[in-house]
């Protein structure tokens, strides 16, 4: 089974630092692109930021300079490191990775971790 999953929520303080990990696990030949979703309470879900498997990446305005994506396509990793942030940052963070190949016939269109939840309060 091809699952990912994801570490590094929690509470922090504004202007405070977070760095959200997820890992593909499982048989995986490759992925294309891999990214960030959030949802907070009440709203509906949007795209952070999102990287490519050639490590270009996009990001939404509001964390623009602050949030930082990586991977590492070795270990099927990619990373969100949260600087600078602020209580509208709260929500449930979503990793996701979109065009998983298992093998030469079989690729997953979209896969979707369960969420972690990050807080910033004082």
């Amino acid at each position: 089974q091809v699952q990912l999953v994801e570490s590094g929520g929690g509470l922090v303080q504004p202007g405070g630092s977070l760095r959200l990990s997820c890992a593909a696990s499982g048989s995986i030949f490759s992925i294309n692109v891999m990214g960030w979703y959030r949802q907070a309470p009440g709203k509906q879900r949007e795209l952070v930021a999102t990287i490519t498997s050639g490590l270009s990446t996009n990001y939404v305005d509001s964390v623009q300079g602050r949030f930082t994506i990586s991977r590492d396509n070795a270990k099927n990793t990619v990373y969100l490191q949260m600087n600078s942030l602020r209580p509208e940052d709260t929500a449930v963070y979503y990793c996701n990775a979109k065009g998983v190949r298992l093998t030469y016939w079989v690729q997953r269109s979209d896969l979707w971790g369960q969420g972690t939840q990050v807080t910033v309060s004082s």
